[in-house]
């Protein structure tokens, strides 16, 4: 009798996906610890005596962990962090708010209304975000100066408000909205701006809610411009702060810099932490491309 070649067996499609999901989170596990180690380190380091931190081999804990450093941002007299920390959240959230305001309409005219000229237009805009920010550094210097912007709140915020990456993002979005919805609307009497308050913006909380996000984190982190238009101590920001808080400590006091930059990344873990399904429900909607 001729012999029957035996197949080897098959594994469970279970299996194959047991398998998968192992190795994925362990390749997640590994990639979490290398990016948060950092941000570990800084927060315990944060808590240690200057000796403690230039201890070598470096020390992750100790038992003369103290809380002077973060005492010590508050009492210094030669550091602003109070003052520092409301311009920034003002700013933040003034060009947060700037932003969605006059990006979305603009996204709007392009996603939807037709006139002579928009996919150049559309294109000459979108040509805007291959400049560098240091070739519209001068011209946008002179321009605040001129308009007596200089060391003001508004010197940091009018500029920020011309986002083009907002625009392009939100006229993605719109762009899949279907054009039967503002058909009916605008069928029942609504003009263009009913539909646009009505219609569009209700259904684009997702992508609203994610570039908000977005830009509130661009602008709390932003350290050029701010350094550039501010001359008085009291018009920092905080990340301006603190450079100002490493020129003054970095040596004698690296405990207070690593308190200072804890300090500073905290209120961006909150929102990031909060908002993260946002964020990536938003990303993922406005990236499924444009008409």
């Amino acid at each position: 009798m001729r012999a029957v070649a035996q197949r080897p067996p098959r594994l469970p499609s279970g299996s194959n996906d047991r398998g998968f999901r192992i190795m994925l989170y362990a390749f997640l596990i590994i990639v979490s610890v290398l990016v948060g180690f950092p941000l570990f380190q800084l927060v315990t380091q944060s808590f240690m005596h200057n000796n403690d931190i230039l201890h070598y081999p470096p020390q992750l804990l100790t038992p003369n962990m103290t809380f002077d450093n973060y005492m010590g941002l508050f009492q210094s007299q030669d550091l602003l962090l109070p003052q520092w920390l409301f311009n920034s959240f003002l700013v933040s959230t003034s060009v947060t708010a700037g932003v969605l305001i006059v990006a979305s309409p603009a996204a709007y005219a392009f996603a939807r209304l037709h006139f002579p000229g928009r996919q150049v237009l559309f294109f000459l805009f979108l040509a805007t975000l291959t400049l560098p920010s240091q070739v519209t550094l001068i011209p946008n210097f002179l321009l605040m100066r001129d308009l007596h912007f200089l060391d003001q709140y508004t010197g940091l915020i009018v500029p920020a408000l011309a986002n083009v990456f907002a625009v392009f993002l939100l006229r993605q979005f719109f762009a899949e909205i279907p054009v039967e919805l503002e058909e009916a609307a605008i069928l029942d009497g609504a003009s263009r701006w009913g539909v646009f308050l009505r219609v569009i913006i209700p259904l684009s909380t997702s992508s609203l809610t994610a570039l908000g996000i977005l830009v509130f984190l661009g602008s709390w982190n932003d350290l050029f411009w701010p350094l550039i238009v501010t001359n008085s101590v009291g018009m920092r920001t905080l990340p301006v702060g603190l450079t100002i808080l490493n020129g003054n400590f970095g040596v004698l006091n690296r405990g207070l810099v690593l308190a200072g930059a804890t300090f500073a990344t905290i209120p961006v873990l909150i929102i990031y932490i909060v908002f993260q399904r946002r964020i990536i429900q938003g990303i993922t909607l406005t990236g499924m491309g444009g008409r």
